[in-house]
Parts: structure tokens; C-alpha cells; sequence
């Protein structure tokens, strides 16, 4: 499985970003897909996932505000993401998980920058 994921860049406090995920290759095999994040100097952390019959699930910093969805057909997964903060500037990471979980896929990643 192979993830590209789109949509990063540089918006105001206060704006809005839509980032978008394709995976290729086994795609039948995925359950899981989501979004990571990684901000400089931190961990990586979750900030929302979506199963493949729409389960959503966030962290509790984005609720509100972030909204993930899917489409199955596209294979691809969505973050909208309003009213962005500064605190939420990082690289967001797209991520994939088989059925069983056994496998994990991550995408190369896609720079988010809010100012305020």
C-alpha cells in the first residue's frame, strides 16, 4: 500500500485547509485510515481516524473543529480542518491500517502552517 497525501500549506489563525490521502496498491486490505502529526520538537500524535464502514474517531484538541471522512470507492481519506490555530502548524502525516491491524502504512507527510 502506497499513501499520497495532498493539501498542506499556509493559512491564518482563524482559516481553514482541507488536506486529502489515495492509497494504491492492496487497497482491499485497508480498515483504518487517519491523520498524524508531528510538530517540531514533539511526538507524533493522532488526530483523527476513520474505519472503513465510517467509525470516526478524534483527539480531543481537534473536536469541533477537524472533520475526517472517506471515500471508499477513491480510497482516499479527508481532513477538513476550520478555525486552525497556531498550535496545529506541524507535518501532518497520512496513515493506514490492515484489517487485524497487523500492517501500518504512513505517507510522506504534508506541512501544515497556521500563523497568527
Amino acid at each position: 500500500v502506497q499513501l499520497q497525501a495532498s493539501g498542506g500549506g499556509l493559512v491564518q489563525a482563524g482559516g481553514s485547509l482541507r488536506l486529502s490521502c489515495t492509497a494504491s496498491g492492496t487497497t482491499f486490505s485497508i480498515n483504518v485510515m487517519g491523520w498524524y502529526r508531528q510538530a517540531p520538537g514533539k511526538q507524533r500524535e493522532l488526530v483523527a481516524t476513520v474505519t472503513k464502514d465510517g467509525n470516526t474517531n478524534y483527539a480531543d484538541s481537534v473536536k469541533g473543529r477537524f472533520t475526517i471522512s472517506r471515500d471508499n470507492v477513491k480510497s482516499t481519506v479527508y481532513l477538513q480542518m476550520n478555525s486552525l490555530k497556531p498550535e496545529n502548524t506541524a507535518v501532518y502525516y497520512c496513515n493506514a491500517r490492515t484489517w487485524g491491524g497487523n500492517y501500518v502504512y504512513w505517507g510522506q507527510g504534508t506541512q501544515v502552517t497556521v500563523s497568527s
